[in-house]
């Protein structure tokens, strides 16, 4: 799949804050998808689901259950975006910008079966051993 927007982009020149400003909103847009693909709902009962599974708490401990999958890469970039200098000081903000930054260097790197594939781990949709015997995008180069 391509991206969104296809303008040609060295995502390496990218700050850490800037990946994690585009990984934020990829993160929110497959919250949201997975929401309403699960159930037609009121949109205030949506809202409330997305809400919390994008706080930085549940951002946070979702980045737990993939840190042991990530390329040296991917924890580059994630480990970047953690060390971010930002406005907010708790831990689980930190790890959540890293998490976002990693989902922006991804997709702006046009990797969205990988985007997939760590969301849905992310999210119980797929475990590791699960996904990675099936051939996935999950297998990377490390």
């Amino acid at each position: 799949m391509e991206r969104l927007y296809p303008m040609d982009i060295d995502v390496r020149t990218l700050s850490p804050l800037a990946l994690a400003f585009v990984g934020d909103g990829v993160y929110e847009m497959l919250v949201r998808e997975r929401l309403v693909c699960l159930a037609n709902r009121p949109p205030r009962e949506l809202h409330r689901e997305a809400v919390a599974l994008v706080r930085a708490e549940a951002q946070a401990a979702a980045m737990e259950r993939v840190m042991p999958l990530l390329t040296e890469q991917e924890t580059a970039v994630y480990k970047r975006g953690r060390n971010a200098h930002t406005t907010r000081n708790s831990e689980e903000y930190h790890r959540a910008t890293g998490l976002e930054a990693l989902f922006g260097y991804l997709y702006l790197n046009g990797e969205i079966d990988r985007v997939r594939c760590l969301f849905s781990i992310m999210m119980g949709d797929a475990n590791d051993n699960t996904v990675l015997s099936e051939g996935s995008s999950c297998e990377q180069d490390g």
